[in-house]
């Protein structure tokens, strides 16, 4: 008879993609109108008379949208939602998609998502800011109560989104402050970075400053520090919609030394959350591969960082490819997603007691679980 090695608790175990998919995961950054299925796409298009799909089989569909977005520039990884958007104009396609969107996310192990979308952007065929709201918030409910139905648990709140190239900030953010305490957890402004500063909508940001509000804002993406700079010190921002470019300010010395330059230190120092998408920042041209992802480095350093998927269905990705991903380029292990976890839950716009409940009751218990494995194999 021979005998199988049994891993010494002490030595960090690879995880498997099965526990990835289990593992309890928190997405802070994941736009509504970038994680359709293919096959709703394909329907709703159907649905309403929408002709200019480059595909109209789903299989198809998806391949071109992950291709399309490959382009390694951000201008034209935004040109593709002009498809999903199309789709999202009457109120039962937006309970359609936001329900799935809440099925899928529960699918994937996660159990905490703050997801994203421009009001702005639905209204052309006759829906007002309000019946957009009411319908996503409508659909997050229903894709909650589905997925408990099939063993899941997810708790899903709204970021109202203002493009950064419309002038609706304002009334985005009074918007989102109206609904605030029926499933729209704060704000959000998105775009195109270059030329587009995020001090154009300054009253939004002070708005939401006098009213206690959150918000997010989209900034070292596809522009370097002066985006951060201005979201933090002028905007005041919560958190960093990506942020991945901080790395600019962070220089590593042939001999392994790693000197911080004044905003990096603040940004570490603060605790700003860095809403990390590194699928996306691949194919924005802002990496250009997981292991030179500047997310290791950034770990390294703790830096409050969290992973996120920003689109799926351009990206072909979930959160549980994402730590795939991470897991095969710097070798993480479940302690390192259960910190990543953690830190979103830290850096969620819900309240500090259900933040706190949720990371000792239900991430904390299930990674242990996780970790605990090797023992009964």
């Amino acid at each position: 008879m021979t005998s199988q090695p049994i891993a010494h608790p002490d030595t960090p175990q690879a995880p498997t993609p099965e526990q990835i998919r289990r593992a309890p995961k928190v997405l802070l950054h994941d736009h509504l109108d970038g994680g359709l299925r293919p096959g709703t796409i394909v329907d709703l298009a159907r649905e309403s008379g929408y002709g200019n799909l480059p595909e109209t089989d789903p299989d198809k569909l998806g391949i071109w949208f992950r291709e399309a977005a490959d382009s390694g520039s951000l201008e034209r990884y935004l040109e593709t939602f002009a498809h999903t958007c199309a789709v999202m104009q009457t109120r039962e396609a937006l309970v359609r998609v936001a329900a799935e969107c809440a099925e899928d996310l529960a699918e994937d192990g996660v159990v905490y998502a703050e997801i994203r979308y421009a009001p702005e952007q639905h209204l052309e065929q006759g829906l007002t800011l309000e019946e957009v709201v009411e319908a996503v918030n409508e659909g997050f409910r229903e894709g909650e109560r589905r997925a408990k139905a099939n063993g899941h648990r997810i708790r899903v709140g709204a970021l109202l989104t203002a493009m950064r190239h419309a002038a609706r900030a304002l009334e985005i953010a009074e918007l989102a402050n109206r609904y605030r305490d029926l499933g729209v957890v704060g704000f959000d402004i998105a775009g195109a970075e270059a030329g587009f500063p995020p001090t154009r909508h300054l009253d939004a940001f002070e708005y939401l400053k006098r009213e206690n509000n959150h918000f997010t804002i989209h900034a070292g993406e596809a522009f370097g520090l002066p985006s951060i700079w201005q979201a933090l010190q002028w905007c005041g921002a919560d958190r960093l919609g990506h942020g991945v470019r901080i790395i600019d300010d962070i220089q590593v010395a042939d001999d392994g030394t790693v000197k911080l330059g004044r905003l990096a230190s603040y940004v570490r120092d603060k605790r700003v959350p860095l809403e990390m998408c590194p699928s996306s920042n691949l194919q924005t041209g802002a990496a250009t591969s997981y292991g030179e992802h500047p997310i290791g480095l950034l770990r390294k350093l703790r830096f409050r960082v969290t992973v996120n998927t920003d689109n799926r269905l351009m990206s072909g990705t979930s959160m549980s490819r994402e730590f795939e991903h991470l897991a095969d380029a710097f070798g993480y292990t479940l302690t390192d997603f259960e910190w990543f976890t953690v830190n979103a839950l830290k850096s969620a716009f819900i309240p500090f007691d259900e933040r706190l409940a949720m990371i000792n009751d239900v991430v904390k218990p299930r990674y242990a679980e996780l970790r605990a494995e090797w023992l009964f194999r």
